[in-house]
């Protein structure tokens, strides 16, 4: 499902965290477009890692606090037109999708951003496959791209901003394939779309 991801304009790649690796996966798997990565800033300050970091472009969030430098970032970014990936539970969950943070949200109504759920499976125990010389294939589902519906506003009442979150991880869940891995979300009957407009990739508008 990659050629749901828009060829231009402000889009944020939405995915589920169950390993290391998943956002090295997103970044390979979209090859129209150039992919910015929010990671956590113990990554930035790893002197290994910190390398890659800078290398890509990569932009750091502070988990342990709400980093309103990384939620300016995000909306210049996408006001800007760029690609950025986002894990909205903010770290890994292998135990399947859990309770997001309302971040992701925000900067995509701030910015009219598109949404694209990157669902991964198949991810968790990668590194011990490469270690034991097996095949490591990792399986990335993208699911229908949409906006928030947000009828011009720029600012969204906080129980509003919560329902749109819940709708958005639905979307995610919906695009998952393994059904263990879709945690909290796993009741798809409950899945509403309310609060989202999906469009036509090829042509976001």
């Amino acid at each position: 499902g990659v050629e749901d991801v828009p060829d231009s304009g402000p889009a944020i790649l939405m995915m589920n965290h169950i390993s290391l690796i998943d956002p090295v996966v997103c970044m390979g798997a979209v090859t129209n477009r150039f992919v910015i990565p929010m990671t956590k800033v113990e990554n930035a300050r790893n002197p290994f890692l910190g390398v890659f970091v800078r290398m890509w472009g990569a932009y750091s969030v502070d988990r342990d606090t709400v980093d309103r430098r990384a939620l300016t970032n995000s909306i210049e970014l996408l006001r800007s037109g760029q690609l950025i990936l986002i894990a909205p539970e903010g770290t890994r969950h292998p135990e399947g999708l859990a309770r997001p943070k309302e971040g992701m949200t925000y900067v995509a109504v701030r910015s009219n951003a598109v949404v694209v759920p990157a669902a991964l499976s198949d991810s968790m125990d990668v590194l011990q496959r490469w270690k034991r010389l097996r095949p490591a294939r990792v399986r990335l589902t993208f699911g229908r791209p949409f906006r928030f519906r947000t009828e011009g506003r720029a600012r969204i009442p906080r129980d509003e901003l919560s329902r749109m979150t819940e709708e958005a991880m639905y979307q995610l869940a919906l695009a998952q394939p393994d059904p263990a891995l879709r945690g909290v979300y796993a009741d798809l009957s409950q899945a509403t779309t309310e609060t989202l407009e999906f469009i036509d990739p090829r042509n976001p508008g």
